[in-house]
């Protein structure tokens, strides 16, 4: 008998849309091959088993399963905690095609949901559990699926750019022009044009940037990049928002909606993204092409 039955092997079915969730959090347990994720190696310990269930439960659509079944309830990790003030919330949505969402927790003891996992009644109540949510945050139209769904059941502010309103036309809060705008006491917005017309960056107390899909730690890179081939609205755009925008915020935590996520000294940030911004720039429109991201 092999080592690993039907029942107990873990593997990633047919339905991967190569969102490179579920590589994040099970790094060495799953890779990309042939433009989708595969199980390249069992779990041997406790912290394995653990890391591969937190990708099951990331997983959009539901593809990284254990046999013939997905994963136990029991072991659902989330909201994970990533950092002091930050949780990711897991449990992504096929509606904002697998991006990451989070929890940034506030001095107050409220908390602050930056865009949206995918939406149930019991997910809103375990992430309720951490505390009060007072503002959901988006950074841009792909993601705001569920933002007024979970607006309204936390009794929260639903916040959006008004070049992205044709997606939450009900927003609480509408962000307006290029410049940075502070929604609450160490949180400020930067509006940041290109991926779409109405993207935004969030800053929170200079440790943590929640860039949606404007850039994006790329471990294949081993750098800051910008997903230029799924760059809606304008690449030239994007270019000159970085240029405006990387002189002024500083931050030790990338938290991106899709693409890897990365913790460095602001010093290492701040002089990747002055990079990130002149590379950018180098660049031309091009065709949107899904197979060209570089995860």
């Amino acid at each position: 008998m092999n080592e690993h039955s039907a029942d107990t092997t873990w593997r990633v079915d047919g339905r991967c849309t190569n969102c490179d969730v579920a590589r994040q959090l099970a790094p060495g347990l799953i890779a990309e091959v042939g433009g989708r994720s595969e199980v390249i190696r069992q779990p041997r310990t406790d912290e394995e088993e653990r890391t591969i269930n937190a990708a099951a439960f990331a997983c959009h659509t539901r593809s990284v399963r254990h046999g013939a079944r997905g994963p136990r309830p029991a072991l659902d990790p989330f909201p994970l905690r990533l950092a002091e003030h930050v949780h990711l919330c897991g449990h992504n949505s096929p509606h904002t095609a697998g991006a990451n969402s989070y929890l940034l927790r506030r001095p107050a003891g409220n908390l602050m949901m930056i865009d949206t996992p995918r939406w149930s009644a019991a997910l809103a109540t375990k992430y309720a559990a951490l505390g009060p949510i007072t503002d959901v945050l988006l950074t841009h139209r792909d993601h705001a699926a569920h933002g007024r769904a979970y607006a309204d059941r936390f009794g929260a502010r639903l916040w959006i750019h008004e070049g992205d309103l044709a997606a939450a036309p009900d927003a609480d809060g509408i962000l307006r022009g290029t410049e940075p705008i502070e929604i609450a006491d160490g949180v400020t917005a930067h509006p940041l044009p290109g991926h779409t017309e109405g993207s935004v960056l969030y800053l929170a107390d200079e440790t943590y940037c929640f860039s949606g899909d404007s850039f994006y730690w790329s471990r294949t890179d081993g750098d800051v990049a910008v997903a230029e081939s799924v760059t809606w609205y304008s690449i030239t755009e994007l270019a000159a928002s970085l240029a405006r925008t990387a002189p002024r915020v500083r931050f030790e935590w990338l938290l991106p909606g899709h693409g890897d996520r990365r913790q460095l000294p602001a010093e290492e940030f701040a002089r990747r993204m002055d990079d990130l911004a002149a590379r950018t720039g180098e660049l031309s429109p091009r065709p949107v092409d899904f197979t060209a991201l570089r995860w």
